[in-house]
């Protein structure tokens, strides 16, 4: 990555022109500096900068914080205007492994002063976290003070002026937090449901975020720490829910002659998912081979019912999971699929017998059973069929990856 021309300027020369401060932030500034010199100490702020992005969003290959303006790095003109206020002592920038040499040869070809470099994390969030934490006293060889007042920026946002600056950090020291805010130009709505714009906010009442933020140092150190406390929690929901879609109980309701269908439909699952375990049984024999599976911890059961509407044996299931109290743990998925000759069985009347899937899913969702139904026609020819099955695979294994309650009581068609 080239960083610009050899001999590059020292941090004034070029950089955003920023207007000085007015008569009312002069005073404020005076006032906040001239706390040490009455003998009382000025209050420490330091800046954190993110600065970890890869730039995708942006569509380039190079980080748009390393893009070159005017042959200059774009993040050099965000570190320059926070070096020109001189009551910020550290300047903490979180940047990625890969792009910490190529930072490090910035601040020296720049001539930047007062920068501490940190490794950012996978997310926004966690670069912020580091960034904190090498403010925190609590590093080994660590060589930062622990702020009074912490300034976050972004690292691609070289247009701040002090007075911005100074307003955050005073109405942060006074009141714990505090942020930059701008009107709204753009209308924004609030769409319903289905998609439709439901009614539109009024601007005049609303005001757009921006950084840069201004936090006590204690108060975003210690939310930081419980916020990724709870999101490290989510990632290990996430592990959770990837390994209880790992194996899937198919239960069969049909005579010798039918049964086919159900295997292959069991076949067609163990294309779809390739590393999950599929196991079967009789629905007949289910009680004991339930309990045991049960004991075996699977969350997710498909009920093959073939030429039947009703939901009898279904709702035998659905009773043994009850019992079972397996749902306390996590929820349970059940997908009812049901064959059925739309030939033979008058469309409405089968409708009306699987449309009690949506009651019969009220109920359970209470105890954490998922409930869902799957339509395929049958019989069809071999390649129908064939087509069938594999749509019905897509969806039971989507359904049982997502495990989305938005989606209890619905009834879907293969």
């Amino acid at each position: 990555m080239e960083l610009g021309p050899p001999g590059g300027a020292g941090p004034a020369e070029p950089g955003p022109r920023l207007r000085g401060l007015r008569g009312d932030d002069r005073a404020a500034s005076a006032a906040w500096l001239s706390e040490a010199s009455a003998g009382r100490r000025a209050p420490s702020v330091a800046a954190v900068l993110p600065a970890g992005g890869s730039g995708e969003r942006m569509g380039v290959p190079t980080p748009k914080q390393f893009c070159p303006v005017l042959e200059r790095p774009l993040i050099s003109y965000t570190l320059q205007a926070l070096e020109r206020v001189c009551w910020i002592k550290d300047i903490v920038v979180a940047v990625t492994g890969e792009n910490m040499e190529v930072m490090k040869g910035i601040v020296q070809r720049y001539q930047h002063k007062r920068i501490s470099l940190v490794e950012a994390g996978v997310t926004r969030h966690r670069s912020i976290f580091n960034g904190l934490k090498a403010l925190a006293e609590d590093q080994p060889n660590s060589k930062l003070c622990r702020p009074e007042v912490v300034i976050i920026h972004d690292a691609v946002r070289p247009f701040v002026e002090e007075d911005v600056l100074l307003k955050v950090a005073i109405a942060a020291k006074e009141h714990g937090a505090a942020g930059a805010i701008r009107p709204l130009v753009s209308t924004v709505i609030s769409p319903s449901a289905d998609g439709c714009l439901d009614h539109s906010l009024e601007r005049t009442s609303h005001r757009a975020s921006e950084m840069p933020q201004a936090f006590l140092f204690d108060v975003i150190y210690e939310a930081y720490q419980q916020v990724t406390y709870k999101r490290d929690l989510y990632a290990a929901e996430s592990i959770i829910k990837e390994r209880i879609s790992q194996q899937i109980c198919i239960l069969m309701d049909a005579k010798e002659d039918e049964e086919h269908v159900g295997r292959c439909l069991e076949e067609m699952l163990k294309k779809e998912l390739n590393h999950v375990k599929v196991t079967s049984g009789a629905l007949c024999h289910a009680g004991r081979d339930l309990q045991q599976i049960i004991l075996e911890q699977c969350y997710n059961f498909v009920c093959v019912n073939v030429m039947t509407s009703d939901f009898e044996e279904t709702r035998k299931l659905l009773n043994a999971l009850e019992e079972s109290n397996l749902s306390i743990l996590y929820p349970v998925v059940v997908i009812s699929v049901h064959f059925l000759d739309y030939k033979l069985v008058p469309f409405g009347q089968k409708m009306e017998h699987l449309m009690q899937i949506k009651e019969f899913a009220k109920e359970v969702k209470k105890r954490n059973i998922l409930l869902c139904g799957l339509l395929i026609y049958y019989p069809q020819d071999e390649q129908k069929l064939q087509e069938s099955l594999r749509q019905g695979a897509t969806i039971i294994a989507t359904l049982i990856k997502e495990r989305s309650f938005g989606l209890v009581g619905q009834l879907m068609v293969a």
